[in-house]
């Protein structure tokens, strides 16, 4: 597994569903060679778009066990939100305070297809939304109001 570059088009496209009734490889072991990559790195997360893999899947890290996520999607979101710095394995040394919901709700397979829902909040409603982004083909920045982008990317550019 390889990290694509930030400039690679393909991190802009919508991700497809997987479709665990014709699996395109073997889910479980796709699952784990991505939580092993997640950790080689040092991340808390990984979306599959980020090593050029065009699905709906990501890992996190996640107490007490890590997760894998197929088909995610957020059904429900807190009026209440938080600012935070970000940070992204695509964008090595860019940090960015964005504006995310505190609490999400959300719906996912894991890897051997099972169907669930769990409510997030704090950090990781943040990693789970941030995932989310790259599956949806946006640039986490870009959820930043425009000062705090652009002074993020004037830094990051020297």
């Amino acid at each position: 597994m390889n990290l694509l570059k930030h400039t690679d088009p393909d991190l802009k496209k919508k991700s497809i569903l997987f479709d665990f009734n014709d699996p395109p490889f073997d889910p479980v072991q796709f699952s784990h060679e991505l939580v092993k990559f997640m950790y080689e790195k040092e991340a808390i997360c990984v979306a599959a778009p980020q090593i050029g893999m065009p699905y709906r899947i990501f890992a996190m890290r996640g107490a007490p066990e890590n997760f894998v996520c197929f088909n995610p999607r957020v059904v429900m979101e807190s009026e209440q939100e938080v600012r935070l710095d970000e940070i992204s394995l695509t964008y090595p040394g860019l940090e960015v305070k964005i504006k995310r919901p505190q609490h999400c709700r959300v719906r996912f397979r894991t890897p051997n297809g099972d169907t669930r829902t769990e409510t997030y909040t704090g950090m990781t409603a943040r990693v789970f939304q941030h995932c989310m982004d790259f599956l949806d083909g946006e640039v986490f920045y870009r959820k930043a109001n425009p000062i705090h982008r652009e002074q993020a990317l004037r830094k990051w550019k020297r």
